[in-house]
C-alpha cells in the first residue's frame, strides 16, 4: 500500500506539472473544486485558506487513490492498458466526492473545453502513477501467479484460465 501512495504521491507531481504548463499557455486558474470538496467533507476545514484545502485534496486525493493502482501493480496488472484502466478509476473517486458533497457537476455537463483539460489530466496522473508503481511492484515482487500463467499459457486464450492445478501430496 506504501509504494501506491508513492506512486500516487509522483504521479499527482507529474500532473501538476503538466497542469502548469497548460496554464501558461490557457490561461485557466486552478480549479478551487478540491478545497470545496474537503470544506464540505471536513467542515472543520472551512476556516483554512482555500488555495491549501485545495492542495491539501489535490495531493491527498492522488495518494490515495495511487494505492488502488499500487494493489493493481502488485497483483500483476501493469503496463498501459493497467493504467488506461486506473485513469478512470481516479475520474470516478473524484466524481464521487465532487457530486456526493455538491461542490461539482456531473462531467457530461461541464464545457467540453474543461472536460478535455480534466481527462487529459487524470490520464497524465494514472500513466505516471502506473509507471512507479508498476517498477515498485516488480522491484519488490517480480511477476504475480497471473503474469506467469499468461507467459506459461500464452494468455487467456480459453474458457478456464488460471494456473495449472497443482497436485497435492496425499
Amino acid at each position: 500500500m506504501g509504494s501506491g501512495v508513492l506512486a500516487g504521491v509522483a504521479g499527482v507531481a507529474v500532473m501538476t506539472a503538466a497542469e502548469k504548463l497548460e496554464q501558461a499557455f490557457t490561461h485557466r486558474p486552478d480549479s478551487q473544486v478540491p478545497g470545496r470538496v474537503l470544506g464540505r467533507l471536513v467542515p472543520a476545514t472551512r476556516g483554512v485558506d482555500r488555495q491549501r484545502r485545495m492542495w491539501a485534496l489535490h495531493i491527498g486525493m492522488a495518494a490515495g487513490v495511487g494505492t488502488i493502482r499500487g494493489v493493481m501493480a502488485f497483483a500483476g496488472l501493469r503496463g498501459p492498458w493497467s493504467s488506461a484502466m486506473f485513469t478512470v478509476v481516479r475520474l470516478t473517486a473524484d466524481q464521487i466526492a465532487e457530486n456526493w458533497t455538491g461542490a461539482g457537476a456531473p462531467p457530461w455537463t461541464w464545457p467540453r473545453s474543461e472536460l478535455l483539460v480534466d481527462v487529459a489530466g487524470k490520464a497524465v496522473y494514472a500513466f505516471a502513477t502506473g509507471l512507479v508503481a508498476d517498477r515498485l511492484a516488480a522491484a519488490a515482487v517480480g511477476d504475480s501467479p497471473g503474469q506467469r500463467h499468461a507467459r506459461q499459457a500464452g494468455g487467456r486464450r480459453v474458457a478456464d484460465a488460471g494456473p495449472p492445478e497443482q497436485s497435492r501430496p496425499a
